[in-house]
């Protein structure tokens, strides 16, 4: 029997966040805010790892997916046209290898985010969410699927091939967690049932699947929580849906892509977040990376330094970077979004997308000390 111990992030934590030095990033230049891949805004990244968590070697360098679409108007937009695209790393070049899936295989109508993993027949399980539905337009819905493909890695481009079709990983049980479909919406308001992103224990081996979910047994709106999902002992195409890990019911609509990295024997769950969806009539916090740490995967969980907040934007640029990922050797990447505007909000459409940076972000890296983490200094962003 699986008990999970769920977690509180309540206001009382949030409201610490002011009374001592914040963990703030640098702030990001014209140079590092250049773009890798001319004429396409990219933002959440993963990449492909081994079953253990470790950022997997392939073909001399790593390969990234993350999502993708055409530089247009306002980059607000781009959530209505995302797909995830394969980009392979060596160094400090990147290589464009296109679209990840094939043309008209998402069951959605558009892809957004999830995890990636190698396993040991030398194929790449993609979990991702397919949003929207497949033959209409627009929509805010959210089903989580998976799909694997054969990786080719013998020579100097990599590549995926021979997908299969996706299956739904994990469905909402519309009960303790909402059914994330809605047909209208707009960005931060919207609930949430996407982001998966794969794990597994070492105490015991078995797999799961974290995803940012919402409450269903809730009379706020911002109901934001951290869902679970265990994989069947007979492989990864049987999940059992579990209570939330973390919730933040009151506080908070949107725990975004949630992430476990195992250090010391300590279990570091994170998550990223906006001020903008904090609840308006409680502590607002930065928009940054945040995480709890706990001894075992069920928890209970406490918060890292106390409030959570582990990397905050600059006050200066307090939109300068979003969606924060701690890779297994912790360093955190991101990718720059809104920056240069000096803390002010883009006055039209044109100042929107001139400071819209669509680019991997610099790296950072972390340490992690118990209950306690510290942010090193950029880096280039090199595999």
């Amino acid at each position: 029997m699986i008990r999970v111990i769920q977690s509180d992030w309540t206001a009382d934590h949030v409201a610490g966040i002011g009374r001592k030095p914040l963990p703030y990033a640098g702030i990001i230049t014209d140079e590092q805010a250049r773009p890798i891949l001319p004429g396409f805004d990219l933002w959440d990244m993963w990449p492909v790892q081994t079953l253990d968590g470790k950022t997997a070697q392939i073909a001399g360098g790593i390969m990234w997916l993350t999502l993708c679409a055409p530089v247009m108007g306002d980059p607000i937009h781009r959530h209505m046209h995302a797909r995830i695209r394969l980009i392979h790393q060596v160094g400090d070049h990147w290589h464009d290898l296109g679209s990840a899936l094939d043309q008209g295989l998402c069951p959605g109508n558009r892809e957004w985010s999830g995890s990636a993993i190698l396993d040991e027949a030398g194929r790449v399980t993609l979990f991702f969410t397919a949003a929207g539905i497949a033959g209409s337009e627009g929509g805010w819905q959210q089903r989580l699927f998976q799909a694997s493909a054969a990786l080719h890695s013998g020579g100097a481009t990599p590549g995926l091939s021979d997908w299969s079709q996706p299956l739904e990983s994990v469905k909402s049980d519309a009960d303790i967690y909402v059914d994330a479909n809605q047909a209208e919406g707009e960005p931060g308001k919207i609930k949430a049932f996407r982001d998966p992103g794969f794990f597994r224990d070492p105490a015991d081996g078995s797999s799961y699947l974290l995803f940012a979910g919402s409450l269903g047994r809730s009379a706020n709106s911002h109901n934001g929580c951290i869902g679970l999902a265990r994989a069947s002992e007979t492989g990864l195409s049987h999940w059992q849906l579990l209570p939330p890990l973390v919730c933040a019911d009151g506080l908070n609509n949107e725990l975004e892509r949630p992430h476990i990295i195992v250090q010391n024997g300590h279990y570091y769950l994170f998550w990223s977040t906006q001020s903008s969806v904090f609840a308006p009539d409680g502590p607002i916090g930065p928009t940054g990376l945040y995480g709890m740490v706990a001894s075992s995967l069920f928890g209970p969980y406490a918060p890292l330094n106390e409030t959570g907040l582990v990397i905050a934007n600059p006050a200066a640029e307090p939109t300068q970077a979003y969606s924060w990922l701690v890779l297994d050797d912790l360093r955190v990447i991101s990718f720059v979004d809104s920056w240069g505007l000096g803390g002010k909000p883009a006055a039209d459409e044109a100042m929107a997308r001139a400071h819209f940076g669509g680019t991997p972000a610099p790296v950072l890296t972390l340490t992690l000390d118990g209950a306690t983490s510290h942010l090193e200094q950029h880096q280039a962003m090199t595999a």
